[in-house]
């Protein structure tokens, strides 16, 4: 609804009926909603429908805390940051007031004092969902102060002594009342630090410099950690960890598909990127995902495609730039740049130090392969193979425009059905053809029926 339209005081909501009901409970109702409805609560997450979702949904029903667990890159905080969409769009709270309390409910001596001297004539305002979402990258030189308050010197200095509750600065948890506060890399903050959230997620108060202000706080709590630092270089503290009603463990996608889908929801392409060619960036990340010489431990991130899938756009828009050819099309050629280009964003094994390109364009060449198989399978690609071998040499790179490729070879129906296999049709322009052929002579190359020869700017495949 329209906020402009909604009650403005406290009295007004008392008239409208409204009830204050706890952050878990408004989850859980909303959430219960969307599954009778048969809407999908969790837009934007690909690839955990069957297996962290449904975890996910049974604990937000049963009210629990919750800590995500996994390697980089496997979308926790895209999944923490999709719970703020199951809050009510709009929430009355007392206008002006720090943590944001329920006109029906104030918490805070101010509020409270305020409530009782207007009554019914008690302001509200509303607050949109976002705003109630409230997010913490958990650094080792964050302070109790910052998560939960501190003495706040200028109130001192208004004249308000020290044990007066009025004179504490809230810090992020306490302000984020009737709201979710999630903590990112949780394991990174200090043990004297998480033992600072051990009465805000069990007692729901807060300790500040030595006096225990009685608040009731309502939040959840939810947090992420990486496996390695949840037991090697930091740690959730066993007492918190045991305030978590669940943890769950999340994952990368599952197949190949669900990479394609989080390639292609999540990059930012500059030039077209066709899907054999997504297919391959998929593939070949699963690739480093369970290739001995990449260190598992600190995992081979979602964020590699889709990098990998950007740069594979860039490289056939600067070919656009250079030859003119328009659309820009991305074709086989463009992936060379991927090895270079992101070799700094995984972790290799000790004693690999040399030969990480090596590795990186062995596992490329091989989802090339697997690609073209899953693309070409059963098609006699014979004929093109005799053509090349008739003397017509086929020549590629980042100087040479899908017409040139393409005006190298003769009139060919196995042409024809190798750009249909592509998802291209007779009608599309020169350069989605011409990816299509290129698949193709690159995956008669890696079955060593064709030669390839390759300079600095251009490669030639030959018989």
């Amino acid at each position: 609804m329209n906020p402009e339209l909604l009650p403005r005081t406290a009295g007004g909501l008392r008239e409208a009926g409204y009830r204050p009901r706890g952050v878990k409970t408004e989850i859980r109702d909303n959430l219960l909603t969307a599954l009778r409805a048969g809407r999908d609560p969790w837009p934007g997450i690909v690839g955990f429908s069957r297996t962290v979702i449904p975890q996910l949904e049974r604990a937000l029903l049963a009210g629990h805390d919750i800590v995500l667990l996994g390697e980089r890159g496997q979308g926790k905080t895209r999944l923490l940051r999709t719970l703020a969409g199951l809050l009510d769009e709009w929430t009355p709270v007392i206008e002006g007031s720090e943590l944001g309390e329920h006109p029906l409910d104030p918490i805070t001596p101010a509020s409270r004092r305020r409530a009782a001297e207007l009554g019914d004539d008690l302001p509200v305002a509303w607050r949109h969902r976002d705003e109630r979402y409230t997010e913490k990258l958990a650094t080792p030189d964050t302070s109790v102060g910052d998560l939960i308050g501190d003495v706040d010197p200028v109130k001192v200095a208004e004249g308000r002594s020290l044990g007066d509750p009025e004179t504490i600065h809230f810090g992020l948890v306490p302000r984020a009342h009737r709201g979710i506060v999630a903590v990112n890399e949780l394991p990174d903050l200090a043990e004297r630090i998480q033992v600072a959230l051990l009465n805000v997620m069990e007692e729901r108060d807060i300790q500040v410099r030595g006096y225990t202000l009685r608040l009731p706080l309502d939040v959840l709590m939810v947090a992420t950690a990486n496996p390695e630092d949840y037991t090697n270089r930091g740690r959730i503290i066993t007492p918190l960890k045991d305030r978590f009603g669940a943890e769950i463990r999340t994952h990368y996608p599952l197949d190949v598909e669900a990479e394609v889908d989080v390639v292609r929801q999540e990059s930012k392409l500059v030039a077209e990127v066709g899907d054999p060619l997504l297919e391959v960036l998929a593939r070949f990340v699963r690739n480093l995902r369970e290739s001995t010489v990449i260190d598992q431990r600190s995992g081979v991130s979602a964020r590699f495609a889709v990098a990998a899938a950007e740069t594979v756009a860039a490289a056939a828009l600067r070919r656009s730039a250079l030859t003119g050819e328009q659309p820009a099309v991305a074709r086989p050629v463009d992936l060379d740049s991927v090895p270079a280009v992101l070799r700094g964003k995984i972790e290799f094994e000790p004693g690999e130090e040399g030969r990480e390109h090596e590795h990186l364009v062995h596992l490329l060449r091989r989802a090339v392969a697997e690609t073209a198989r899953n693309t070409f399978g059963g098609l006699n690609l014979r004929p093109l193979v005799e053509a090349v071998a008739d003397g017509h040499l086929v020549a590629t790179g980042e100087r040479v425009p899908g017409t040139d490729l393409l005006s190298a070879l003769p009139e060919l129906p196995v042409l024809h059905e190798v750009a249909s296999r592509a998802g291209v049709s007779p009608g599309d322009p020169p350069g989605r053809i011409a990816a299509a052929v290129e698949l193709a002579l690159e995956s008669l190359y890696l079955a060593r029926q064709l030669a390839k020869d390759t300079d600095d700017a251009t490669t030639v495949y030959g018989p």
